[in-house]
């Protein structure tokens, strides 16, 4: 219990300080939640996670998988990981991507251009974007974090109140035995008493 609940707070602050942030990065690796189906036919689905790791946009090649930030006016500021069809070049000379979703296979509406590459894709992890996207919701702290937390903290005051219990009880033992052994010493004394007086009136009785 105590290491699923570190685990699982480990887990969520660091995946909601990193995950789809864009100027946020682990050795060089950043991760993303898929949150559309573009390219399920080939490589991953909604709700997966995608790592992708910095490139130079000049190593890119066609048939590589990038995410970036899409200048699409229906989805302008999301981050998309879609597949490079073709690699051009602007009026600058800087490589400029025609990137589409392999679900449709129909070309994105505007061209990626280089500074809104974010990284290229090295692998997925299934469904875990789903339990991310979970973890954010008020159920989702509730179910994965309180609870757990809630539960380990009764139990470790469970186990408090046994120890002490425990302690009372080893102390209440050492008490009795102890008190039992005055008492004995005390038998003992009386008798050795009782002797003395004996003998003290054997003497008397002699003189």
């Amino acid at each position: 219990m105590v290491l699923m609940s570190v685990g699982i707070l480990i887990f969520t602050i660091i995946s909601l300080s990193t995950v789809n942030h864009i100027d946020r990065n682990l050795f060089g690796y950043k991760s993303f939640v898929v949150l559309s189906n573009s390219m399920s036919a080939t490589d991953f689905s909604a709700g997966d996670l995608v790592i992708t790791k910095q490139v130079d946009p000049a190593n890119l090649r066609a048939g590589d998988i990038i995410s970036f930030q899409s200048t699409n006016k229906e989805s302008y500021g999301e981050v998309v990981t879609h597949k490079i069809r073709e690699v051009q070049t602007d009026n600058t000379g800087n490589p400029l991507f025609v990137t589409y979703g392999t679900t449709t296979n129909t070309n994105d509406k505007s061209k990626v251009a280089f500074d809104r590459v974010l990284g290229k894709y090295e692998f997925r992890i299934v469904g875990v974007g789903n339990l991310l996207q979970f973890l954010k919701t008020v159920p989702g702290y509730i179910l994965c974090i309180f609870i757990p937390f809630s539960v380990l903290i009764l139990i470790q005051a469970i186990e408090t109140v046994r120890k002490f219990r425990r302690y009372k009880k080893k102390q209440l033992a050492m008490m009795k035995i102890e008190w039992e052994h005055l008492q004995a010493e005390k038998a003992e004394s009386m008798k050795m008493i009782e002797e003395l007086k004996r003998l003290k009136q054997e003497v008397n009785g002699i003189t």
